[in-house]
């Protein structure tokens, strides 16, 4: 498929998902215990061939291009690669990325060397599972200029999403951007014929991917235009052909705090509508040739454990516990994400941890903690009680966490003492 190039949007500052985007891009979020949220697309691409893979970073960019690194190297005889373009200035540019339709733009010189037929745009920051070789057919057999993946939603969701106006033929003919709850969008119901097996209304919402013929990406982009979604879809649709693919699996827009919680415990339920045990079109990570987890002693329910963890004598229910998190005697997890550790502390750290009555990295003896994100390499001491004690307090930032939509949120490299009761 070297006729397809493909383009991850990295994302922009990634407000909404403070503070785990503090020291990150959106895209290198840890997911699910041991992944980032940049490999989905990443692995959606692998898995239907496609190759050519180029990343397009600005914003707290060094976590995921070192994930990059690590991760994605092709051998010499694929001709395939996963390569980070990051913001540049040029005798051309000398800004930073202002939405992004420019990002694409201002990388067409590196874009143009591969002679692509077709750009596939997606974005680095969603959770699906999408047989691309198949979207990259409808669209060569459709005859458009672009097609754009949408998933039906009910009138609720659409309020804040970009919803699409189609004919029975999967043709595009208007776009409606983030409608709100009131306004009559009725008109924009979509055909049955485009949705099947939906029972009741729906509506076309993009997700933020297109494919794009070579030709109509360079004339769609020979303006001042920032961003596909607000400008150049809405412009092209009164200009050509653009077409809908319909999706109807598990799509999640990772955009807030509350989002990425929620999509992280569900993988915890008996049957997950995001299966990451899919053998047939695995979810690639960075190889860590971590050993197994080892259980000492605890009580496990419907959670997920990632390799390298320690755990001894511990309750552990609906809860995610991520690559070398260390659990210690007592303690009890409910509903909690716990994204685990970058490295193992050593002997000497504990012993100068001790001496500065500072707690190791990991979970302390008997704390408990319900309903929170625990971000890499934090140490909570023991005998600490997180959202348990149902205290009232207002969503913002109180020192060493933060509480967003009533999810308390632990930071990265974040220490609470023994005993800290939130």
């Amino acid at each position: 498929m070297s006729e397809v190039l493909s383009i991850i949007l990295g994302g922009g500052k990634g407000t909404r998902l403070f503070p785990l985007t503090k020291d990150r891009s959106k895209p290198a979020v840890p997911f699910g215990g041991k992944f980032r949220l940049v490999d989905i697309p990443i692995s959606n691409c692998i898995n239907a061939n496609l190759r050519q893979i180029y990343i397009l970073t600005q914003f707290n960019s060094a976590s995921l291009h070192l994930h990059i690194a690590k991760t994605y190297t092709f051998d010499s005889f694929t001709k395939g690669f996963v390569e980070i373009l990051a913001a540049e200035q040029t005798p051309e540019h000398s800004d930073w990325y202002q939405g992004t339709a420019d990002a694409v733009r201002k990388n067409f010189q590196h874009f143009r060397t591969a002679h692509p037929d077709y750009y596939l745009i997606l974005s680095g920051d969603q959770l699906y599972r999408m047989d691309l070789l198949d979207f990259l057919n409808k669209h060569k057999e459709s005859g458009a200029a672009i097609s754009i993946a949408c998933t039906p939603v009910g009138r609720g969701d659409a309020s804040q999403l970009g919803i699409l106006k189609a004919d029975k033929s999967g043709v595009i003919t208007e776009f409606l951007e983030k409608p709100g709850p009131t306004k009559d969008i009725s008109g924009f119901k979509a055909p049955k014929e485009i949705a099947p097996g939906n029972n009741k209304d729906y509506f076309l919402a993009s997700m933020g991917i297109y494919v794009f013929n070579a030709k109509t990406m360079e004339e769609c982009l020979n303006n001042d235009f920032a961003d596909f979604g607000k400008e150049i879809i809405p412009q092209a649709i009164n200009q050509m052909k653009i077409g809908a693919y319909t999706f109807n699996d598990y799509w999640e827009d990772i955009g807030t705090i509350k989002n990425f919680y929620e999509a992280n415990i569900e993988l915890t339920t008996v049957r997950p509508r995001f299966d990451i045990y899919d053998e047939r079109r695995p979810i690639y990570t960075h190889r860590r040739n971590l050993p197994p987890s080892k259980i000492n002693f605890g009580n496990i329910t419907q959670s997920i454990t990632a390799e390298g963890c320690i755990i001894t004598n511990a309750s552990i229910t609906n809860s995610i516990v991520g690559v070398r998190t260390l659990i210690e005697n007592g303690a009890s997890l409910n509903s909690v994400v716990c994204m685990g550790s970058d490295y193992y502390e050593s002997e000497i750290a504990k012993k100068e941890n001790a001496a500065k009555h500072l707690p190791n990295i990991g979970i302390g003896k008997g704390t408990i903690i319900k309903g929170a994100i625990i971000d890499k390499n934090a140490a909570i001491g023991e005998g600490c009680r997180i959202g348990i004690d149902n205290m009232p307090r207002n969503d913002g930032e109180y020192g060493n966490y933060h509480i967003i939509d009533g999810i308390v949120v632990i930071p990265k490299n974040a220490v609470l003492y023994p005993g800290t009761v939130i």
